[in-house]
């Protein structure tokens, strides 16, 4: 049936009926309190977490300027939008909202910039021609180590996140002097998170189509199961659903696509492709292009092939002084993580090589991905291939923890399997499993490994 043949039909089979007066109306008062709220928490925000401050109005137009854009004026705007946020004006606030994102549009690149000599790759295949691909490992997925693995990598990330969750967005020194050495909860853990939701939609998707997985399919689950985001990932699920498909929708009015929301997607493409870096760059890639380009979708590339590599290997400075090599120098994610290898290998700690880094990215937002791959590299290389002892220090590296700690828990956990994380850090979390996702609103751990382990068995 055509579209005209169903307006058809609408209208000749409508029989007419009498609304009561509250029928009749939209209630307009909630609407408008459910925008003014969205578009408080763009310009001024606690995360929900740590409860660190975030004005991600502020944080666009850092971004723009850190990839070496030229931003037209916009001091005025960001004086008058925080300023109309104290003051509960959100009149002013809409309209000053709808004026910086004009602005933003008008950004130009300074050809000039040192961020834009840099290399950026357009797709997968430029970037896959550019690396010389170490050999795969056979894996047997079919084996119960491998299923103690993927356990291992899903309590990794949990407990990562958990404990992240509640240190994000401070300093090194805010936080050693608030907490000490991170070697515990410091709060009771939840499982609720974004970290992990982003990888559930690739994880269905990949459930169903297997490697032949496409972009668009893990896009379908963000839009059917997904109801929000933040920073990248709202942008292009808000363009997913004007119907803009990668890799535009990563494209398009967003100046997060270099931040770390690909990078934190990164562990699930390397267990579903274990000892196969290869094919978990080419997942990490199709999945980050829905939302991030060029460093941005290395970061997953990154955390995938570590994650990969790390079912066959279990030495940690092996693994990230190899994959540091994949990430091509002339790009500025390549100079980064070379700058943070070379940082941990010329100090004696981790403070000192984390000092380094954080000068060196200091005019990066905490939740860019540049100064988060640099806290995942030192803590790899001084984590001595232990759970609690890499988990303390990217804990102590502050900036994205729970992103930084899902990611690199999951491998070390792979590498040493379940029996190698202390039950005090599971106990208090136990089996259920609560995300924010329409499907599944609750499910348990134990569920959500049986599922993947039969996903990546049938898929091979």
């Amino acid at each position: 049936m055509k579209a005209w043949e169903y307006a058809r039909d609408l209208l000749r089979n409508a029989e007419p009926v009498l609304l009561s007066e509250e029928e009749q109306t939209w209630d307009a008062s909630a609407l408008i309190r459910d925008q003014d709220a969205i578009l408080k928490l763009f310009w001024n925000s606690n995360v929900p977490g740590s409860g660190a401050p975030e004005s991600l109005a502020v944080a666009a137009i850092q971004s723009l300027e850190n990839k070496g854009y030229v931003v037209p004026p916009n001091q005025h705007l960001l004086d008058a939008g925080l300023a109309a946020v104290a003051a509960s004006d959100f009149e002013t606030l809409h309209t000053v909202h709808a004026r910086l994102k004009a602005v933003m549009r008008q950004a130009v690149p300074d050809p000039e910039h040192p961020s834009q000599k840099t290399r950026r790759f357009k797709d997968f295949a430029e970037f896959e021609a550019a690396i010389a691909w170490p050999q795969d490992v056979a894996v047997d997925v079919h084996s119960a180590d491998f299923a103690d693995r993927i356990a291992a990598a899903w309590w990794g990330q949990i407990i990562g996140a958990a404990v992240g969750t509640a240190l994000e967005g401070y300093t090194t020194e805010k936080l050693k002097a608030a907490f000490g050495t991170i070697d515990r909860y410091m709060r009771p853990p939840n499982t609720y998170n974004d970290d992990i939701t982003f990888e559930l939609a690739f994880l269905y998707a990949f459930e169903e189509k297997g490697y032949a997985v496409t972009s668009a399919d893990v896009a379908d689950r963000w839009v059917s199961l997904i109801p929000f985001a933040w920073s990248a990932e709202a942008v292009a699920l808000e363009n997913l659903k004007r119907g803009v498909y990668p890799p535009v929708s990563a494209e398009d009015g967003n100046p997060f696509d270099e931040w770390i929301g690909a990078q934190m997607r990164g562990a699930i493409c390397g267990m579903v492709a274990p000892g196969r870096p290869h094919e978990a760059a080419r997942l990490a890639w199709l999945d980050g292009e829905i939302s991030h380009t060029s460093n941005g979708i290395l970061g997953e590339v990154f955390n995938a092939i570590i994650v990969a590599r790390a079912f066959v290997e279990g030495d940690f400075r092996k693994i990230v002084t190899e994959t540091v090599a994949l990430m091509p120098a002339e790009t500025e994610y390549g100079a980064v993580v070379r700058f943070a290898l070379e940082a941990a290998q010329t100090s004696n700690e981790w403070e000192t090589a984390w000092r380094l880094c954080d000068e060196k990215y200091v005019e990066y937002n905490w939740i860019h991905a540049y100064p988060n791959a640099a806290a995942q590299v030192i803590a790899l290389w001084f984590g001595e291939n232990d759970f609690d002892k890499t988990l303390a220090i990217i804990g102590g590296c502050g900036h994205d923890v729970d992103c930084n700690a899902a990611q690199m828990l999951c491998a070390v956990a792979i590498a040493k399997g379940f029996a190698s994380i202390d039950k005090r850090w599971i106990e208090p979390i136990g089996d259920e499993l609560v995300t924010y996702m329409r499907r599944p609103a609750k499910t348990t751990t134990s569920a959500l490994i049986a599922m993947t382990v039969e996903a990546i068995r049938k898929a091979n």
